[in-house]
């Protein structure tokens, strides 16, 4: 199972665009992409709490939304190696999903534009379980979905808030240092943790077994 962005694709070009047009309606100064980057990941209303103001969510949500709906097609990319990774695991037969608090509205079309979805019997987010993670809600689903014993599953994210809803799903977790969270803090937390998505294929694929 996949977190989305910072761990298959780079979004944060169109987050960041979308973020600051939020900002704009309400005359609130841009933002550096650097500083939207790290508070990215824990679902848009958290996101515009913190960087358009908790008593203007609704509002910063749906000018978030107006905007990401033009610009996400043309501001996501796959990330480094990403695609090969997925092929290579797929091939072996392992089975994968995605569990992202990007709305399956836009997760699904992002996949399928940037030629991924079939490698997925699952892309799910919050719209389609009704809550964000840390619930593990999306992850059960996904492994629902896999058809799959939550002791095979494995959790793969670019954040330390990957490592706790994986935890409450009783997962295993690996880490990929690709999202908003730097290299020495995920591997501080004592999980498993790559530089790239294509070095955890290699231990999986290789049957090394994963901290846990």
């Amino acid at each position: 199972m996949f977190d989305l962005d910072g761990t298959l694709v780079d979004s944060f070009e169109a987050i960041t665009e979308s973020v600051n047009h939020a900002r704009r309606v309400f005359d609130l100064p841009a933002m550096d992409h650097g500083d939207i980057k790290s508070h990215v990941g824990r679902g848009l209303e958290v996101l515009m709490a913190d960087l358009v103001g908790p008593d203007l969510v609704e509002e910063g949500v749906r000018a978030f939304r107006d905007r990401y709906a033009t610009a996400y097609a043309a501001g996501t990319t796959l990330l480094p190696g990403v695609h090969d990774a997925l092929a290579r695991l797929s091939d072996r037969g392992i089975r994968m999903s995605v569990a992202s608090n990007k709305p399956a509205r836009f997760g699904r079309p992002i996949c399928e534009q940037l030629g991924i979805d079939k490698f997925f019997c699952a892309i799910l987010g919050p719209d389609v379980v009704g809550t964000t993670k840390p619930h593990p809600a999306m992850l059960e689903r996904a492994i629902t979905e896999m058809a799959v014993q939550t002791s095979d599953a494995i959790y793969v994210g670019d954040m330390l808030l990957d490592i706790e809803t994986a935890a409450q799903a009783g997962v295993t977790v690996a880490l990929v240092a690709t999202g908003s969270c730097s290299e020495a803090d995920l591997r501080m937390s004592g999980e498993t943790t790559v530089s790239v998505l294509r070095e955890l294929a290699d231990l999986l694929l290789d049957g090394t077994s994963l901290t846990t």
